[in-house]
């Protein structure tokens, strides 16, 4: 998980280069990776929340993640800090029920 705070005028900006990423993913479809962005109430904090199998990182071959990632400190107000998660339990968070049955 990664948490940062942008500053006001780079949320736009933010959002810009984070659906980037997602438009490149869903056109590469790399393997052993589950992935979500999301921005908090506040309008300017965002968590990454990513799963990954084996040991490589696929987002490190993403061209628009490397964008995204550029001078991403310029933007911030509070630098990303990254933080391992455990799954305690989880209930839906990364799939639908309808595309579980669908498979």
């Amino acid at each position: 998980m990664v948490r940062y705070r942008v500053k006001p005028d780079q949320v736009v900006r933010n959002e810009e280069l984070v659906r980037a990423v997602y438009a490149e993913l869903h056109s590469r479809e790399p393997e052993g990776l589950r992935y979500a962005t999301f921005r908090l109430d506040d309008g300017v904090t965002f968590v990454h929340i990513a799963e990954i199998d084996g040991d490589g990182n696929p987002l490190a071959e993403i061209d628009a993640f490397a964008q995204f990632t550029a001078h991403i400190e310029e933007r911030c107000d509070e630098p990303p800090h990254a933080a391992g998660i455990h799954e305690i339990g989880s209930f839906h968070l990364f799939t639908r029920p309808d595309a579980q049955a669908a498979r």
